[in-house]
């Protein structure tokens, strides 16, 4: 049997790498609310140059936002080889090996997502770009997580009972999150955002009208005013969806949040945890809100996507706690219940 040490150093980094992912993905979500998708139109270099070589003269525009968001890019995918290296050198877990050859992969398919997206300049392939980059988000928080002192008391304790119904509530719920984000994703993708201009009603009725003499009256008093595709009767459709999943998951969370305080009291980490989750919906609902009432403003967009993204990451890190909690490590193995519903052993 070995045991697992605190590495201090380790843990800072991973929380590092974490911490440069979600500023990585303000970088892209600014790059999409400004519209600057296609300002560099090539890949890897940038406008023929190397891209660690272009001119910073040149930074102007739209190109300011692709650019440092591919710098920043790099950044990300450096330290992620780090880690993943310093996990594979100094981690005896085997499980945390493969995450960290994972997020390695992860990074490498997501820089590559990111180019063909320039090079096709497929619309769809952004959607899947944002889509896998909060998914890397989520493993680099839970790697921070797991080399976190937090953890390793966690996995050395008594089996503290979590109720299974909550559990599966909370991990319903935190796929419901991802599959808005995706939603959420092809929105952005599509620039269908203000498909719906006004908020709390749609059009002025709780489901607008989709004929094709609505659209037209739409398109004809649409805010936005430059270079935007007419919406479609699906956009419109698309993000009634988006409303309506927002306000189950807000119901939701809700529940999970009242149900922990009842069944684990109000000192518990995970109550806690939950009551955090439950302040951000709140807030991601203001957002969502802001975001229309100010015609799409790229810092309130991008300020969506973000606590959308915190999200996600509070409902998935809640769900790996509670699943490790109520796993007891047998006395010959220590073993730590490991991500994504796996277990593996310390040896």
């Amino acid at each position: 049997m070995t045991n697992v040490k605190f590495n201090r150093s380790l843990y800072w980094f991973a929380v590092l790498t974490a911490v440069a992912t979600f500023l990585l993905l303000a970088a892209g979500g600014m790059v999409t609310s400004r519209e600057a998708g296609m300002s560099v139109p090539d890949w890897p270099n940038s406008y023929g140059y190397n891209m660690f070589s272009f001119p910073p003269s040149k930074w102007i525009g739209g190109i300011f936002y692709e650019h440092t968001h591919r710098l920043w890019a790099s950044t990300v995918g450096f330290l992620t080889t780090i880690l993943a290296a310093w996990l594979l050198w100094k981690d005896p877990r085997k499980w945390m090996k493969r995450l960290g050859v994972a997020a390695f992969l992860l990074v490498i398919a997501q820089g590559v997502l990111g180019g063909l997206r320039v090079v096709l300049k497929m619309d769809n392939l952004g959607t899947v770009h944002g889509v896998v980059g909060q998914t890397f988000f989520v493993l680099m928080c839970s790697l921070a997580l797991f080399t976190s002192k937090f953890w390793l008391r966690i996995s050395e304790q008594p089996k503290v009972n979590v109720p299974g119904t909550l559990r599966t509530l909370v991990l319903a719920t935190t796929f419901l999150i991802f599959c808005q984000l995706i939603l959420g994703s092809t929105m952005r993708g599509q620039h269908a955002g203000l498909s719906i201009n006004t908020f709390p009603s749609a059009y002025g009725k709780v489901w607008p009208d989709t004929s094709p003499d609505a659209i037209q009256m739409y398109n004809a008093q649409r805010v936005e005013i430059t270079n935007v595709n007419p919406i479609t009767a699906f956009q419109v459709i698309l993000q009634m969806v988006h409303r309506i999943v927002a306000l189950l998951i807000f119901i939701f969370v809700t529940i999970c949040a009242i149900r922990a305080w009842r069944q684990l009291g109000k000192s518990d980490a995970l109550t806690k945890l939950a009551l955090c989750w439950f302040a951000l919906i709140d807030v991601q609902i203001c957002l969502g809100a802001a975001t229309i009432w100010t015609n799409k403003a790229a810092d309130v967009a991008t300020a969506h996507v973000l606590v959308g993204a915190l999200s996600l990451v509070t409902g998935a890190l809640w769900c790996i706690i509670a699943f490790g909690r109520s796993v007891r490590a047998p006395e010959t193995q220590n073993e730590a219940f490991g991500a994504f519903g796996t277990f593996a052993g310390n040896k």
